[in-house]
């Protein structure tokens, strides 16, 4: 009778491979499971080798960032909702940096090649209701909108989570997601409040 796989060891390798990237020590089969009270044939066990567990770490960032997102819930202010979304993936980004390193390498595809999309679906839902709500003009396309927010999203949290800017430049996403909003259609100065309480999410947390 094949053995039960227990859950615990294969968080336990993801969560030493995402140590030794923050501290960037070489990850091989031995080094990974050093330390750990497990052999190297775990990896294949889990994972099926090394580059299982790689699309394991990919996977694995995703799923905490769309249970973020799900944290998020939808209020009257459609707007606020896609900023306070926005400040949900950056508070992602920021408390799981050696994961959201790995979540963006093409080199190796996801587990559930859906991942992805599942948490950009969060983004275009609250676009839609921004657009039926009246904030975003006729025919906005909630897809685009999500992209580029994303894409703000994604700039800010690859130069401050990862890369050379400190945490004040966060504030820069204030007005960046405003003048997004506006130029869908919102009026300047009730986006601008709608975002500044959004982001104050991302500072409380």
């Amino acid at each position: 009778m094949a053995r039960t796989k227990d859950p615990a060891v294969r968080t336990l390798l993801i969560e030493r491979a995402g140590r030794m990237l923050r501290t960037r020590e070489p990850i091989t089969l031995r080094s990974l499971v050093a330390g750990t009270g497990v052999s190297t044939m775990a990896v294949y066990t889990y994972f099926g080798g090394m580059d299982g567990l790689w699309k394991a770490l990919r996977q694995e960032g995703f799923t905490r960032l769309a249970a973020r997102l799900a944290t998020v819930p939808a209020t009257a202010d459609p707007v606020h909702d896609l900023a306070a979304l926005g400040a949900a993936y950056l508070g992602n980004a920021l408390d799981n940096p050696d994961l959201y390193r790995v979540m963006f390498d093409a080199t190796f595809d996801l587990e559930d090649s859906g991942a992805a999309d599942g948490t950009l679906h969060h983004l275009v839902a609250a676009a839609e209701r921004a657009e039926s709500a009246g904030r975003f003009a006729p025919g906005t396309d909630p897809l685009e909108v999500a992209v580029q927010s994303w894409t703000i999203g994604h700039g800010l949290a690859s130069l401050v989570a990862t890369g050379p800017l400190p945490s004040p430049a966060l504030a820069h996403g204030v007005p960046l997601l405003t003048a997004l909003f506006t130029s869908k259609g919102d009026t300047p100065a009730r986006c601008r409040r709608s975002v500044e309480t959004a982001w104050n999410r991302l500072a409380r947390e």
